[in-house]
């Protein structure tokens, strides 16, 4: 097939790009590699998947755009035949939704609507996109579920990426236009993003720095190895979202509809607390972190726990690397590409 993968050159963007092409899919990629966070990590994932798509002899196409960006998506789409199109490129970072607000309405409402006119137009025959375990906010009914109210969100982001989810279900009911999201669940592992506490965490720990713990290290979270994150995108992604039969509008279910609609939780189901993480990591860079005990920030959940039951029967996969695999893997390659 040939697919879309929008913001390829972001975390999770480059694994399923990755992967993509290793099975022999044709990819295009589109990112604009911005400076949000440190842009040479940006360009070594690149790099990393020109060698992917030389070695698999598979066809691959990586443009630079901004998916906010009206005609260059317009370009995009014309200038492809897609058969599929994963949508993971957006504005992340709970925290920075605080002070820069604009910047997630440009790229999470405005960008995504560009693909999804995109999609629209084209016919595009599926649409997997990227939604957050944040859009639960004040829902603390543990574990989160798909079909529990998902409308309070506590931080920008998380209103973007639920507003996502309802875009998306306007365009499968007006045109018919297949679209299943994905809510991932603190996803971690190699090539990850800067600013997320895992990697913090590590690079502070091997320079003896202090790290900030939030919520005194009591919040839990339902850390998720990105290699199960993308096993479920790509899984999602071939199984084309349909009709719910039986669907009742007098008792509607959030995560399914009438429409070619459908939403799944990517979690990993066993939810750790934070200074468990901390304690794993530890224990692989062989040295104590040094702690700041603080407040549960702004904008944070208290914790966060995925039943992931919906999307196993769906497409028969749950995700499930322990955290002491994920972050010895993690550091392993954390070593090998800063050369420590």
């Amino acid at each position: 097939m040939k697919i879309l993968v929008t913001g390829h050159a972001g975390f999770i963007g480059f694994h399923a790009a990755t992967r993509l092409l290793e099975r022999g899919d044709r990819v295009v990629g589109v990112d604009n590699v911005n400076d949000y966070y440190d842009p040479t990590l940006k360009e070594a994932r690149l790099q990393e998947l020109d060698k992917t798509a030389a070695n698999a002899g598979t066809e691959y196409v990586s443009i630079r755009a901004n998916i906010a960006d009206r005609r260059a998506m317009q370009k995009v789409f014309a200038g492809h035949a897609f058969d599929r199109v994963i949508h993971l490129a957006a504005q992340p970072g709970v925290r920075h939704s605080l002070v820069n607000p604009h910047a997630y309405t440009e790229s999470n409402i405005e960008g995504f609507l560009n693909v999804l006119e995109g999609c629209r137009h084209a016919k595009v025959t599926h649409l997997t996109y990227a939604s957050s375990s944040s859009v639960y906010g004040a829902n603390t009914r543990l574990p989160l579920s798909e079909h529990q109210g998902a409308d309070h969100p506590l931080a920008l982001y998380a209103a973007t990426k639920r507003a996502n989810e309802l875009m998306a279900h306007a365009y499968s009911h007006l045109y018919r236009l297949p679209t299943t999201g994905l809510r991932f669940f603190t996803v971690y592992g190699p090539w990850g993003r800067p600013d997320m506490a895992f990697f913090i965490f590590t690079r502070s720990i091997l320079a003896g720095v202090p790290i900030k713990v939030f919520s005194h290290g009591e919040h839990t979270r339902d850390f998720t190895y990105v290699d199960d994150i993308v096993e479920g995108v790509l899984r999602a992604s071939d199984q084309v979202a349909e009709p719910k039969p039986g669907w009742d509008s007098g008792n509607p279910d959030p995560a399914t509809s009438l429409a070619p609609f459908r939403i799944f939780n990517i979690g990993n189901s066993s939810p750790v607390k934070l200074t468990q993480y901390i304690e794993a990591i530890e224990e692989q860079v062989g040295r104590k972190a040094v702690r700041e005990m603080a407040p549960l920030q702004p904008g944070d959940v208290p914790d966060t726990f995925a039943d992931a039951g919906e999307l196993e029967q769906a497409v028969g996969y749950r995700p499930a690397t322990s955290i002491q695999e994920g972050v010895k893997r993690f550091v392993r390659w954390y070593r090998e590409y800063y050369r420590l």
